[in-house]
């Protein structure tokens, strides 16, 4: 009765993330706990030489998630959901969504998948000092322009994905600091965009003579607590269009998926960490001091409170993994006994751990899309074997979470021994450690530090893009994040950590060793085998 209550009342927070392969909503009830959800299942698609999702399908799957999440509501609680008491949307950091005046997408949404910006990236790099990774929404707009796009005279807006939910809904031009940071590099002391950086931009494209200029074209910057907008008329119509959500309801800042990362973690403290695994892996460290110099493979963005943190992306993690167990799972049914994804999941990653502790010298790529810190431009999904290879089932699971955290390590390796960033604690979340231990293990291996997992993991982004809107609406007068986080939503949050186990920290060097010199295979795949495969 007490949460019917609630939800009547409005005393519930709402948080919808848009994420690679799966929308999702959560609503969470005053003690942070979820009382509802819903999902949508989305995939992105290779069109015209870019990884898009599109246009129509973000509305769609905004609705149904939504759609889903209103009907348990009902079901479970016998009311119609008609208020919440604050609202926030993250999604895929970075990328490009461009409008003009009028709100219209002049071309189709870049994701952060895309690899097709290495000429902008690295000018711009050369041009600030700074690294601007090929993700992020400045990289993709000076790409445009190096390349003479025609929409580029007509650009009025470049967002991000969750900038755009959040513009559609509220009709104001805002973005989480997190997220923003993305987009373009932020000032620590101001909490803004760089002004010598847009500057220096400004002046290189100066001779183009567009009608704008950098800053007009970026979306405001808010820090975490603030208040982004409130849901209009149309916007609730949008959300939920059987006409029942109320408008007016309060929004946060909209942020990228590192940033909820972050809160679902507890990680937004300095010398804290955390590692999300899914399509793509990134491990965010919030850090006490700026790196000595400028590093490609470590983005420099922020925490939602504007903290500055080293950033190591991977565009490749659990795709061609979910790949393989889809061939598995193929096979159980051909053979009568199809098993649902639990327990295939269950049992074929469980036989990692009884692997030889370095795979037994199988190797495998996972990129499906080029990866930007190991330098391949281009994905080919491959696996390789020497006639000595110990091939069995074992050491094929082994081998391919190993590479599912191959890059990531190759980034992390520069913060702990290049820069020696104190990091006191690491905590991974994402779907893969739904199944217990193995993830963490084998993740606890390959980097050689203790990885905590806690009760919470499997909850995932959109659980922490509902904790930023708790936190808007439920934050005592000059509570910090932090605090916050700490002291009211992990205060009785149970955790399970696993150290490092020395064979497994070994197995995972000699096959780190292996993937290394096997890149000019990876290479040679990209260079000999078309992206579809055929002539």
């Amino acid at each position: 009765m007490s949460l019917k209550e609630a939800i009547i009342n409005g005393e519930t927070s709402l948080g919808i993330e848009f994420g690679s392969t799966r929308i999702k909503a959560v609503l969470i009830d005053r003690r942070f706990e979820t009382i509802a959800s819903g999902s949508y299942e989305w995939e992105n698609l290779l069109k015209d030489g870019y990884w898009t999702y599109n246009q129509g399908d973000i509305l769609v799957g905004l609705q149904a998630a939504y759609g889903e999440l209103k009907q348990e509501v009902e079901r479970n609680y016998g009311v119609t959901l008609r208020t919440v008491g604050s609202i926030g949307f993250s999604a895929m950091m970075h990328g490009y969504m461009a409008f003009d005046s009028n709100g219209e997408l002049l071309v189709p949404f870049r994701t952060w998948r895309n690899a097709t910006t290495g000429a902008a990236a690295k000018e711009l790099t050369e041009l600030f000092q700074f690294n601007i990774p090929e993700r992020w929404s400045i990289a993709h707009l000076y790409q445009a322009i190096l390349n003479e796009e025609e929409h580029l005279p007509r650009v009025d807006y470049v967002t991000t994905l969750a900038g755009y939910i959040h513009w559609l809904l509220t009709g104001n031009k805002a973005l989480g600091i997190g997220d923003a940071s993305g987009m373009f590099p932020i000032d620590e002391a101001t909490h803004n965009y760089h002004p010598t950086m847009i500057k220096q931009f400004d002046d290189r494209i100066a001779s183009k003579g567009y009608p704008w200029k950098l800053e007009d074209l970026l979306p405001k910057v808010c820090l975490s607590g603030e208040q982004a907008g409130e849901l209009t008329e149309a916007g609730a119509r949008i959300l939920d269009p059987a006409g029942d959500l109320q408008s007016g309801i309060q929004l946060c800042p909209p942020e990228g998926d590192a940033g909820t990362g972050m809160v679902a973690t507890n990680s937004v403290r300095k010398r804290t960490g955390n590692i999300s695994v899914g399509t793509s892996v990134f491990a965010m460290i919030v850090l006490e001091k700026e790196l000595s110099k400028v590093y490609p493979e470590i983005d420099m963005v922020t925490t939602p409170d504007g903290s500055p943190v080293g950033m190591v992306h991977a565009n490749n993690c659990s795709s061609d993994l979910n790949a393989w167990m889809g061939l598995f799972r193929e096979f159980s049914e051909a053979m009568g006994f199809g098993a649902d994804s639990g327990k295939l999941f269950s049992v074929l990653l469980g036989k990692a751990l009884e692997a030889d502790p370095d795979g037994g010298g199988l190797l495998s790529y996972g990129y499906l899309s080029g990866e930007n810190i190991t330098g391949i431009e281009q994905g080919r999904p491959l696996f390789v074997r020497s006639p000595e290879s110990n091939f069995t089932l074992a050491n094929f699971m082994r081998t391919h979470l190993f590479t599912a955290f191959g890059a990531l390590k190759l980034g992390m390796d520069i913060l702990t021994e290049n820069e020696d960033v104190a990091i006191d604690s690491i905590l991974a979340h994402g779907g893969l450690f739904k199944t217990p231990v193995v993830g963490q293990k084998i993740l606890a291996g390959a980097l050689n530090v203790p990885i905590s997992v806690m009760s919470t993991a499997g909850e995932g982004g959109a659980w922490g893009m509902a904790l930023l809107a708790s936190y808007l609406i439920n934050k005592d007068q000059e509570e910090g994040l932090d605090d916050f986080l700490e002291q009211k939503v992990f205060k009785d949050v149970e955790g399970q950590e696993i150290a490092p186990d020395a064979a497994d920290v070994r197995g995972f060097e000699a096959f780190i060793k292996r993937y290394q010199a096997g890149l000019a295979i990876e290479q040679a795949a990209v260079e000999h085998l078309l992206e579809n495969g055929r002539d």
